[in-house]
């Protein structure tokens, strides 16, 4: 809809990782140093972590953009709660093999002479694990043995494991003392700095055909900063929003109130990104018409529990927004490789028809953590926010 007020020629701040919408912030250069470093070494784990939302798909989509396949094959997947001998087919799969039955042995027979053949024809082989986090520990041991495939002395596979931030304790479980010694990067993905949000909006904006209009007032980006935390997906969901205000409104220029309007907005819809809760929109806050008792409450340390359990609510809801965009997607991709030749693309197949069922068991977890968090805090609420909570 404000694409076409705008005179855009695209969405500029669509929550689906985009390389094309990739954007040189501090923290994501260090990221891609240590990536640049760790894929020069062409063996061990490569280990990037951050919140959700903080960029570590787009980070990745922008780095397989900038490989040459003639030099570096690459196998991406997306973990969901996989077990050791699971991973082994998924791994497969990522990489085009269609293993019949489903035989552990014969799959790991497949895996390594794909990666001798590739070495001999000249080409280094990386294995990229999304949602690292969902992998169980044996999981992580069976991809720390694809790491003992060797022709010479020269490694076959590289692997380069992103998660949320609870990944890194997994790490340190000690069955992977292992893994550990072979991680020869690591970087953590920081939230951008304040003085990044305005480059980041307008780089954004400008990849779809920004001229201007519509204009920004300087403070709103220190209050979007404030509002999102600086995590990249919370920002869009904000400016994404903003935007859509504007048209509506028929505004060429942006101002704080308009913001302060989104947030608003937003909190009564319960989608507010989980920093701007922080930001004093608290359950009772939004409730204040009538509960001025409840209000005062809130300040209390007893208020503290609903307070984080409404963040955690909202970054649930973000994430489980870009659990349903991603699942669209595959929806799409699906439909149009069954278009095209069916013999030649069963493999194609077979791993979107994986995608979608690991996405909807995915949203679907999402969907009963939400109406259990929620019932919380009804349930403190009602109490009048004196009883605690039992989880």
């Amino acid at each position: 809809m404000f694409e076409e007020f705008y005179g855009l020629t695209g969405k500029p701040f669509q929550l689906t990782p985009d390389p094309q919408f990739y954007f040189h912030s501090l923290t994501h250069r260090k990221a891609l140093s240590y990536l640049g470093y760790g894929l020069a070494q062409g063996e061990g784990f490569i280990v990037i972590t951050g919140e959700v939302g903080a960029g570590k798909s787009t980070l990745v989509e922008h780095l397989v953009s900038t490989i040459d396949p003639a030099q570096l094959t690459v196998g991406q997947i997306v973990t969901s709660k996989l077990n050791e001998d699971e991973i082994v087919h998924v791994v497969a799969q990522s990489f085009g093999l269609e293993i019949e039955g489903h035989d552990k042995a014969t799959a790991l027979g497949m895996i390594e002479t794909l990666l001798h053949e590739e070495a001999r024809a000249g080409r280094r082989c990386l294995l990229i694990v999304d949602e690292s986090q969902n992998l169980s520990v044996a999981a992580l041991e069976e991809l720390r043995m694809f790491s003992n495939f060797q022709l010479g002395s020269h490694p076959l596979l590289q692997t380069l494991l992103l998660g949320q931030p609870e990944f890194r304790a997994t790490l340190q479980h000690e069955r992977l003392e292992q893994l550990r010694q072979r991680v020869i990067a690591t970087h953590h993905l920081q939230p951008m700095q304040r003085e990044e949000i305005q480059p980041y909006i307008e780089h954004r904006l400008g990849l779809v055909g920004w001229r201007g209009n519509p204009a920004f007032d300087q403070d709103i980006f220190a209050n979007l900063f404030k509002a999102s935390g600086g995590i990249p997906r919370r920002v869009n969901v904000l400016a994404n929003r903003l935007m859509l205000l504007g048209a509506v409104e028929q505004r060429t220029r942006f101002d704080p109130a308009m913001l302060k309007a989104v947030i608003a907005d937003m909190a009564r819809d319960s989608e507010i990104p989980a920093s701007a809760a922080n930001a004093r929109i608290t359950v009772p806050d939004m409730a204040a018409d009538g509960a001025r008792g409840q209000a005062r409450q809130a300040q209390a340390p007893a208020a503290a529990a609903p307070q984080l359990d409404m963040v955690a609510v909202t970054a649930m809801l973000a994430e489980r927004d870009a659990l349903i965009a991603e699942l669209q997607q595959a929806v799409v991709e699906l439909s149009q490789a069954q278009e095209s030749d069916a013999s030649r693309d069963m493999p194609v197949l077979a791993d979107l028809a994986r995608r979608l069922e690991a996405l909807e068991a995915r949203v679907a977890d999402q969907e009963s953590a939400i109406r259990h968090t929620l019932s919380m805090l009804i349930e403190w609420i009602e109490s009048g926010g004196l009883k605690p909570i039992a989880a």
